[in-house]
């Protein structure tokens, strides 16, 4: 089936997300590694993804974890810092496919507050045709529930639709309900993707 929409993850597809190499500039590594364990601040980042609130949640971390306050709060005051840098190839891919008429959707774990932090430093987040993003639909990659709702509301087939995402899990939930799916590592390899379905040609995707 022909590819009618392409659909980006954004962490690490589009910009950057780092949290392990932020806390590492601000403390020995081993240290950052006992912060993470002890405190499951991954896990509640999750959870502000699902949709919890951003402050609220982070502060609430810190209080019940005294000797790592100061840099949980962190994850608060510095959320930007760790998501970046902008990838611009992947951008560039973008907006040559929206170019050549191909509607772009993005399919994000992301918080709603982080989302509109986001907005302001990478103003490509506008140009989306369609975002999905987890916090404000009540649900995460790589449950099923979320691709359901993707093919729900844009109402092309899951044939229709190719998906570049850089975790595994996500990349299979998707294949699993029929849609083209591409691991992402690097740009260049999803500009050779797009090449090879016909979207692009080389220049456009360079």
């Amino acid at each position: 089936m022909t590819i009618q929409a392409v659909i980006f993850d954004i962490g690490r597809v589009l910009i950057g997300w780092n949290p392990e190499g932020f806390y590492d500039r601000l403390m020995p590594r081993s240290e950052r590694e006992r912060m993470f364990a002890e405190t499951g601040i991954e896990d509640v980042n999750l959870s502000i993804d699902r949709g919890a609130p951003f402050r609220e949640t982070i502060f609430a971390l810190a209080e019940r974890h005294p000797e790592w306050a100061d840099m949980i709060v962190k994850w608060h005051d510095n959320w930007i810092d760790m998501a970046q840098p902008v990838i611009p190839h992947s951008v560039r891919l973008l907006r040559a496919l929206k170019a050549r008429g191909i509607p772009v959707f993005a399919l994000t774990n992301f918080g709603a507050e982080t989302f509109e932090i986001a907005k302001d430093p990478y103003p490509f987040f506008a140009e989306f045709d369609r975002a999905y993003v987890s916090a404000h639909l009540g649900v995460l990659k790589p449950e099923p529930r979320i691709y359901e709702i993707v093919e729900e509301d844009c109402g092309l087939p899951p044939g229709g639709l190719l998906f570049t995402d850089d975790k595994q899990e996500n990349i299979a939930a998707a294949a699993a309900r029929g849609w083209h799916v591409h691991q992402f590592d690097r740009p260049e390899g999803f500009a050779a993707r797009l090449i090879a379905e016909g979207l692009l040609t080389e220049r456009e995707a360079a």
